[in-house]
């Protein structure tokens, strides 16, 4: 029998989650608004790079150590994006205004992120907590941006996962490229790392705001159109002031660091260049700061490079060459021995020698080394230079005037290959003398600096300054001045070529030293022994050895 019945209306049955929305009512054709999608998917990546390699200059500046910083932000930010993306599945229903909402909060966390990691560091004498929160944050935003746009896109044109993906990240990739390429060459170098930042920032505000508030507008409620337009405004307002005030910022956080006398603060392509002190003081109360670690402290630096320079030269000494030393001042004992014809000093920053050749206090303290025509400037890496152009030269004295061998990218410039290209540019009976950190504050990294000169092929006595060494020489010009800081304590380790370790005494013939007398040297080698680390390996370029 046929049931004649009129049949019931069944009801569709629920689209399951994640089913196509539909299409969005665009001001534009769908093609020209996938291209804009895909245009504000590489205007986001950039600025999210540029973020990211802000933390980690601004993390190795303040904090020091590059390997670690860098570890910390990458890894850090990488868990955070993860954590973003899964967070981003709440925000589906929404995808328009939850992009909105997060390249706000991006533009304003990643424009600030520099000031505020600038500003702990200044007032609070810490900022690695704040570099861990700004990766976190900026990472669980940047995460949450993907998954957002795939919705963004899907609701223009539905096409296939894969391509749609595909589309989305290239644009990503291709905008990280475009952002590491302007951090170097065009954000740091011209507008500096808290201008930089906050502009980024900016940009990133409009790029996101402009998509949802013009493209996207059909899927915005009224409300939801003027609590965005406010929230942007607000961020843009916040971000237009701290670039407005970057300049008093930074000068005012300068103070809280170095003190109130800053007398030249300069961004170098390589780092800051601070000079603290009156400006019209004696050379001695001059303070140089590279990368805000003290370099030079006029009351005592005289100590550090009597002892570097002195013990090695008293063999021959015509020719002299100097890593590092930018400021002139091993320079400057060099040429205090009668004999010498030539000194060489190759430095990677130009910066530091124009301060050195311009600055009046700095020029009288290096005793202007550079207008004395016995002396030659490289602005070359010391490794790069002695590997290709020094190849075929031959120095009777190398004095190498480095920054600490813990500050990461001086590592390479500690090792068992540079000593190698450094003890092939000594004549013979020659002598290297090289600055390795206090053995009594880090006595694993001062004896893996031996270790590794030993390694090399070289003969070494390694010795410090500093400390007891700065009261032992007699004469009232000699002592430390009343009211000085506590005499800082420097390591050292004098290397020559041959079986027999280079003796360590001042030259007869020599100018007196302020501070250094061959009893004192002695002395001083006893001290260093006494904190001797035996059985270290040397530090070489696929595995380096220091902290």
């Amino acid at each position: 029998m046929i049931d004649r019945s009129v049949p019931r209306r069944v009801p569709p049955a629920p689209e399951p989650p994640g089913a196509a929305a539909p299409a969005a009512a665009l001001p534009v054709r769908p093609r020209t608004g996938r291209l804009l999608v895909l245009a504000t998917v590489f205007v986001c990546a950039a600025c999210g790079l540029v973020y990211e390699l802000e933390l980690l200059a601004l993390g190795s500046y303040l904090i020091g150590d590059s390997v670690t910083q860098t570890s910390v932000v990458l890894s850090v930010m990488v868990f955070a994006m993860g954590v973003g993306s899964l967070l981003a599945k709440r925000l589906r229903t929404r995808p328009a205004v939850g992009f909105a909402l997060i390249e706000a909060g991006l533009a304003l966390l990643g424009g600030l992120s520099a000031m505020a990691l600038y500003a702990t560091f200044a007032w609070l004498g810490e900022s690695r907590p704040a570099l861990v929160a700004f990766s976190l944050l900026i990472g669980v935003l940047i995460g949450a941006e993907i998954p957002l746009l795939m919705a963004l896109i899907q609701r223009i044109r539905r096409q296939d996962a894969g391509g749609a993906v595909a589309d989305l990240f290239a644009a990503d990739y291709v905008g990280a490229l475009a952002g590491g390429l302007a951090f170097p060459f065009l954000v740091l170098p011209v507008l500096g790392q808290l201008t930089g930042a906050l502009l980024t920032g900016t940009v990133n505000a409009v790029a996101g705001a402009g998509l949802v508030l013009w493209l996207f507008r059909g899927d915005l409620s009224p409300r939801w159109r003027r609590l965005l337009l406010a929230a942007n405004a607000a961020v843009l307002a916040v971000l237009g002031a701290a670039t407005v005030l970057a300049d008093d910022f930074e000068e005012v956080a300068r103070r809280a660091v170095y003190g109130g006398e800053v007398r030249v603060a300069r961004q170098t392509g390589m780092q800051e260049l601070v000079l603290t002190g009156p400006a019209a003081g004696s050379p001695r109360s001059l303070d140089l700061f590279l990368d805000g670690r003290l370099r030079v402290s006029g009351h005592d630096e005289y100590r550090y490079h009597e002892a570097l320079v002195h013990p090695a030269m008293t063999g021959p000494h015509e020719r002299v060459l100097v890593l590092g030393g930018g400021d002139g001042l091993a320079a400057r004992e060099v040429l205090r021995h009668p004999g010498v014809a030539s000194v060489t000093v190759v430095d990677l920053d130009p910066g530091v020698v124009r301060l050195a050749r311009t600055d009046p206090m700095l020029s009288a303290l290096n005793g202007r080394v550079y207008e004395d025509p016995r002396t030659t400037v490289v602005t070359q890496d010391a490794f790069r230079w002695l590997r290709g152009p020094a190849a075929a030269l031959r120095f009777d004295v190398i004095v190498s005037d480095l920054p600490d061998p813990g500050v990461t990218p001086s590592t390479k410039l500690y090792s068992q290959e540079f000593y190698g290209l450094a003890a092939r540019a000594l004549a013979p009976g020659g002598r290297l003398a090289v600055h390795a950190g206090s053995p009594a504050a880090r006595p694993r990294t001062f004896w893996t600096v031996d270790a590794t000169l030993r390694a090399a092929g070289l003969a070494t006595a390694p010795y410090s300054a500093g400390g007891r060494l700065a009261g032992f020489a007699a004469g009232p010009d000699r002592s430390p001045r009343a009211g000085d800081a506590p005499p800082q304590e420097w390591g050292f380790v004098l290397a020559g070529r041959g079986p027999d370790a280079p003796e360590l005494r001042v030259g007869p013939g020599a100018p007196a030293p302020r501070s250094l007398t061959t009893r004192s040297l002695r002395d001083a080698a006893r001290d260093a022994e006494r904190t001797r680390v035996a059985g270290l390996p040397p530090s070489t370029l696929p595995h380096p050895r220091y902290s």
